[in-house]
């Protein structure tokens, strides 16, 4: 899974990027024309408390990818240019992450002269409805033309898909907040059009703006979010000194500010939320492993995602839920003894949590 970060100059998107990230980028790093990568360990409580108990050789968490996305310039006005190369890094994501700033900084002026949480995610938005706008009207107009020569069933489906998504454009509604059918995702997932992908604008704060959390990002969330659209804060500057930090002193760092949550763990929770996706478990001796999954997704599909022959060759699954799992003692004997031991067939749809044993032929 990966996630790009994206936000207007000045906005801290790079300074979220190292914050989560724990990467250092010099100024060298940051003036270059480049995208940067890293890849995250996801923060799993039920995974640590598993490895607690079996001990295992090896623990293995599930992972995100964020990408530092770039491409934007300074025009000579001095506004933002969304170029070309800015949209092809942007494509390639899976969701995305809006940095918002709110904060106000002198020394480092907004591109646009002011600090409006509003307008900056507008400017975002249309840019993104009018590319995928482009892409649309030039897909409908290559099948008209294929339709007057041939009578493709595979195009005549296609088409009225594209003219809906192009009537919702035209009308500012972006694709991510419109209930499409399995069928027409798998579809228009091709294009990588780019108001389709899931949104967390993420607000931008100083450490004297705890009350934008509490205060302006309810209301923020009623008018700017939605289906596939939602909205966080977070405070840059604080996480970036966070995560230099071993893990009690920045929890007391967090206490000290008021701050509920690390900017990672919003985003982990989030993107998981935005994308469908949650965890199951593999423990014993040898290796304890979270295992990232579609919610809804059979024992068969997830015994796949363990090793692709586990499709075929799958029998059962043998399932306990982690919290019934601790409740009853931690130990797989007592969960046997408790009844909470239980034998699954391929269409059992997986659990958050669940701990699974695949039987296999």
């Amino acid at each position: 899974m990966q996630i790009g970060i994206v936000g207007l100059p000045f906005s801290g998107k790079s300074t979220l990027f190292q914050a989560i990230t724990h990467t250092n980028l010099d100024a060298t790093a940051l003036a270059r024309a480049e995208a940067h990568h890293a890849i995250v360990r996801v923060p799993d409580p039920r995974l640590d408390r598993l490895s607690s108990i079996f001990t295992p050789k090896k623990t293995v968490h599930a992972t995100i990818e964020f990408v530092d996305v770039v491409g934007l310039k300074r025009g000579e006005s001095g506004s933002t240019q969304f170029t070309t190369n800015f949209f092809s890094n942007v494509k390639t994501n899976d969701a995305l992450v809006q940095v918002v700033r709110s904060f106000g900084n002198n020394a480092v002026p907004h591109p646009d002269g002011s600090i409006d949480i509003v307008r900056d995610i507008a400017s975002f938005e249309t840019e993104f409805l009018l590319s995928d706008m482009g892409i649309v009207e030039t897909r409908i107009e290559r099948i008209t033309k294929q339709l007057q020569k041939s009578q493709d069933a595979l195009l005549k489906k296609e088409l009225p898909v594209l003219q809906k998504c192009l009537e919702l454009l035209q009308n500012e509604k972006p694709l991510r907040e419109v209930e499409f059918t399995p069928e027409e995702h798998h579809l228009l997932r091709t294009y990588q059009l780019l108001s389709l992908k899931p949104m967390l604008i993420a607000v931008n704060c100083d450490e004297t703006q705890q009350s934008i959390a509490r205060d302006i990002i309810p209301d923020l969330s009623a008018r700017k979010g939605g289906m596939n659209t939602r909205i966080a804060s977070f405070f840059g500057k604080i996480d970036l000194e966070m995560s230099e930090l071993a893990e009690d002193e920045a929890r007391a760092f967090m206490s000290e500010y008021g701050i509920k949550e690390s900017a990672l763990d919003t985003l982990i929770r989030e993107a998981y939320s935005l994308l469908g996706l949650q965890s199951f478990f593999t423990v014993g001796d040898d290796e304890c492993r979270a295992w990232t999954i579609r919610r809804g997704m059979t024992a068969q599909e997830s015994a796949g995602v363990i090793h692709s022959d586990f499709v075929s060759k799958f029998i059962r699954a043998e399932v306990v839920h982690f919290d019934d799992f601790i409740a009853t003692g931690g130990s797989f004997a007592k969960v046997k003894e408790a009844g909470q031991w239980r034998l699954e067939g391929k269409e059992y749809q997986v659990k958050d949590g669940d701990i699974i044993s695949v039987r296999h032929s």
